[in-house]
């Protein structure tokens, strides 16, 4: 049992596991852009989706789906370059389903937590439901993928570079300043959050929280925390 247990957690930490069970989430996200009005778009875009899509825009790259066929294709080499590990990381359906309930078990606890702070990381900014499931599923991927795979990752690279710490404390650092710049992002634009140094707190814990749960469980189970934590919100708001 204790050993089953120990092998679910290896396996889907993996990124194979993360392609396979964030796949649907990309989809819908996808899906929901598509049916929505063009106008809609630039309210229902995600914020760090619109980020990357204008970083991209530096380098020639432009369009409404252009971030998402580039987050695709990087999954896709992702899953070819760990394909000839899939002796060792067997795909097994019934993961996906313990995966599911597991991120409900996280996003359960962090919404519990977020509401003792009297503060929800996601306001719906519409009053269509398409737009809102739409946007909550966003956050889920990209800010993830932008703020604890991609900044994770450099920021501890960088910190390697410049400091001969040991790799625990390189990836503490890295989730604490990862988690402030997952802070201060929701207070820019013009659809940003007025600042206060409590709700900045409070989103920065919140990041912690999630920094850690991706360093230990992998992005596929940290996106779908995320994702089904701004549903929760979505729905009790939108039943109150």
């Amino acid at each position: 049992m204790i050993f089953n247990f120990i092998i679910y957690l290896r396996y889907t930490k993996s990124p194979i596991y993360s392609f396979l069970f964030t796949l649907p989430l990309f989809l819908i996200y996808e899906i929901g852009l598509f049916l929505s009005m063009s106008s809609d778009l630039m309210y229902i875009r995600n914020g760090a989706d619109a980020l990357m899509r204008q970083m991209l825009s530096v380098l020639g790259i432009t369009g409404l789906f252009w971030i998402g066929g580039l987050f695709f294709l990087g999954f896709i080499i992702i899953y070819i370059f760990q394909k000839f590990s899939w002796d060792e990381y067997e795909i097994k359906s019934k993961y996906f389903i313990s995966m599911v309930f597991e991120s409900l078990l996280w996003s359960s606890l962090l919404f519990i937590f977020m509401s003792n702070m009297h503060l929800l990381l996601m306001i719906p900014s519409s009053t269509r439901v398409i737009q809102n499931v739409t946007l909550a599923i966003g956050a889920g991927i990209y800010e993830e993928f932008l703020f604890r795979v991609i900044m994770i990752f450099l920021l501890k690279y960088i910190l390697g570079l410049i400091f001969q710490w040991g790799h625990f404390l390189k990836i503490i650092i890295s989730i604490v300043l990862a988690s402030g710049f997952f802070s201060l992002f929701h207070f820019i634009g013009e659809f940003g959050d007025y600042f206060t140094f409590n709700i900045f707190m409070v989103r920065f814990l919140a990041g912690i929280s999630l920094g850690i749960l991706y360093c230990t469980r992998g992005f596929g189970i940290t996106a779908w925390t995320h994702s089904l934590y701004d549903l929760i919100v979505l729905t009790r708001i939108t039943t109150q």
